[in-house]
């Protein structure tokens, strides 16, 4: 069934026309020649992504061949998805704690997830620690009573010894030993490659991280970007279905996020963001990102229109036919802005694809 399925979206997607009108602002869609435009921008900008050419027999002709879809390498996801979950159940309560006297005007503190267990691997969580007695006068002179600055030779600590008794390594035959403590050389197989046995597994306080290789193509159904997500773990192996949906959101795995064939590979599968709700998402945000855009372009220009005549004399529509006319257009004209560009869409899109995985630091724009 899903094989049908890939199928159906194949034909679909051959048959569809290309979008030649730029609508980014009505619609929230793209041409291919705006994507091209918003990838250069994201390239330049942020060097972590660059363009890759694909399969050849993949490729789509109304993109540049070099310039297929964008990626991105090595993406760190530090943590589950499910760690940002926030529910009411018994283990996130909260208590208040007091601290200082039991009076009334004691100050009152509130614990959140009082009945949450302690994390493992964790550097916010050290372990229980001793309380650290304090050393008085007396304390500090007994500690140090047994301390004694002279040697068991009889030289005082802190004596620069004479190099004339410092062994030769040479005498004593110290460069023939082996040190068992040096760990054996790995030498690779035959190929160049290293077996994947004996690469070491991170454990006890080391933090294991995955990353994801983050790959953006164009759509041509539904006329914006898609975000295609490969995992890997902390020794470079291929992360299940299940494992990446771990690292998604709960209300969109298995939902809007699925497992299919990459589009300009003809054997990679990679886990999907459905684009069919991208367009009126990004048009909500960009929305409400021009209406900013505008009101800073229209208060620069005012600033800088106080200062360009400096004689105080202005130009009125006099002197032909039709001149109150083409004067309030001109006025008008000059009052239109043009606001957010087409430049920044896959900076916003990022954006919004970060609600989606928000543990995958997929945004690299976040400074921006």
């Amino acid at each position: 069934m899903h094989a049908i399925q890939q199928q159906y979206w194949a034909v679909r997607d051959y048959l569809s026309p290309v979008l030649k009108e730029s609508k980014f602002k009505e619609h929230g869609r793209i041409t291919p020649e705006e994507f091209v435009a918003a990838g250069d921008f994201l390239s330049y900008k942020f060097p972590v992504w660059t363009w890759e050419k694909g399969d050849a027999s993949k490729a789509r002709d109304y993109l540049p061949a070099e310039k297929q879809y964008l990626v991105t390498r090595g993406v760190p996801c530090l943590r589950r998805a499910t760690s940002l979950a926030y529910t009411d159940a018994d283990e996130d309560a909260e208590r208040l704690l007091s601290f200082g006297d039991s009076s009334a005007t004691a100050d009152e503190w509130v614990e959140t997830h009082a009945g949450r267990g302690a994390t493992v691997d964790s550097a916010a969580n050290p372990g229980e620690i001793d309380d650290i007695p304090d050393l008085d006068g007396d304390g500090l002179a007994s500690a140090m009573a047994d301390v004694s600055m002279v040697s068991e030779s009889g030289a005082t600590v802190g004596e620069t010894p004479d190099l004339d008794d410092i062994p030769d390594m040479e005498e004593e035959g110290l460069e023939d030993g082996e040190d068992e403590a040096t760990a054996a050389p790995v030498v690779p197989k035959a190929g160049g490659a290293i077996d994947a046995s004996q690469v070491g597994v991170a454990n006890g306080n080391l933090l294991q991280v995955r990353t994801y290789d983050v790959m953006i193509t164009y759509d041509k159904y539904y006329q914006t970007p898609r975000i295609w997500l490969l995992g890997y773990d902390e020794n470079r192996t291929p992360l299940t279905p299940s494992q990446i949906f771990q690292d998604i959101s709960a209300d969109h795995a298995l939902k809007t996020v699925t497992i299919e064939a990459f589009p300009h590979s003809s054997s990679l599968q990679a886990a999907s963001v459905h684009p069919c709700k991208h367009a009126s998402v990004m048009k909500k945000v960009i929305e409400r990102m021009n209406a900013g855009v505008v009101e800073e372009q229209l208060a620069a220009r005012k600033n800088s229109g106080k200062h360009q005549d400096k004689d105080g004399k202005k130009k009125w529509g006099f002197g032909r036919k039709g001149g109150k006319e083409e004067g309030a257009k001109g006025a008008g004209e000059e009052e239109e802005v043009e606001g957010m560009r087409v430049d920044f869409y896959l900076v916003v899109f990022l954006k919004f694809i970060a609600s989606i995985v928000p543990t995958i630091e997929v945004d690299s724009t976040t400074a921006f």
